[in-house]
């Protein structure tokens, strides 16, 4: 074990180690950042912590289930590969209870509503609501859309964890826009894109309170579900590793429950 290993020094070790394993810049910064509450609590160094500290941490939050879950995957994962390299003696984090995240409801966005903000918006807030709605893009993903990803039927997109996917385009509007498009198509005033945070707002703003770029993803993953009730392929085009976090995003098709309802009447 090295005996002078301390927060700054593990901190660059994980991530050169992070980065080794072709883990995504984005994925970098959010455990990195998960560590630092951990680092907050005990600042004398990796060796010091408890699997009691880890637990005060992982409860002292005011954080939604996801993000507690999260800040616990992020922070299992450092200390199973600082005891596996040799660099701490006991690994805290082994025997961490799972946090439990509760089944979602979907909550998309009513068509009705969705046609409304359509008519309402400028050009580009039109265009950022046509890729949450009829592509499933995340605000993130909206905000990097770049002319080399469009090969004139379809969206490569690379989503969270630097995962790349392909999404068709069916609409022609959007279709146009992308066809228009020469370098990214929401640049930003550096040369680069605009922020994933700035399109969230532009999205919330262009949609009545309540609805916000997210329930476009679950306005998409709803109606495809409805249209095809492939749950595999609704979460391909989500970017979804898991048909289980798709679920969350699909609401059952009005017909399907009342089918069941009859059938129990």
């Amino acid at each position: 074990m090295t005996p002078l290993w301390d927060w700054d020094t593990a901190v660059a070790d994980w991530t050169t180690a992070m980065q080794a394993a072709g883990r995504s810049p984005r994925t970098i910064r959010l455990y990195t950042c998960h560590l630092r509450k951990v680092i907050r609590e005990c600042p004398d160094g990796p060796a010091s912590v408890t699997s009691t500290d880890l637990r005060y941490v992982l409860s002292a939050g005011s954080w939604k289930p996801e993000t507690r879950k999260s800040v616990r995957g992020s922070v299992t994962a450092f200390f199973r590969w600082a005891h596996g390299a040799g660099f701490i003696p006991v690994d805290p984090a082994h025997g961490l209870a799972a946090v439990r995240v509760p089944a979602g409801v979907a909550r998309p966005v009513p068509d009705d509503v969705l046609h409304d903000a359509l008519a309402r918006a400028d050009e580009r807030d039109r265009t950022m609501i046509l890729l949450g709605a009829y592509a499933g893009l995340r605000c993130m993903e909206i905000a990097r859309v770049h002319s080399r990803d469009w090969d004139g039927t379809g969206l490569y997109v690379t989503g969270k964890g630097g995962k790349t996917r392909y999404v068709p385009v069916i609409r022609m509007d959007l279709r146009r826009a992308l066809t228009a498009c020469h370098g990214y198509l929401f640049p930003g005033q550096d040369g680069g894109h605009l922020s994933a945070g700035y399109v969230s707002k532009r999205l919330a703003r262009a949609l009545p309170a309540g609805w916000t770029g997210h329930t476009l993803r679950h306005r998409c993953g709803t109606a495809m579900y409805a249209g095809t009730r492939d749950l595999l392929a609704v979460g391909a085009v989500l970017g979804h590793a898991r048909p289980e976090t798709t679920r969350r995003y699909v609401r059952l098709p009005d017909d399907a429950l009342i089918s069941a309802v009859k059938a129990a009447a």
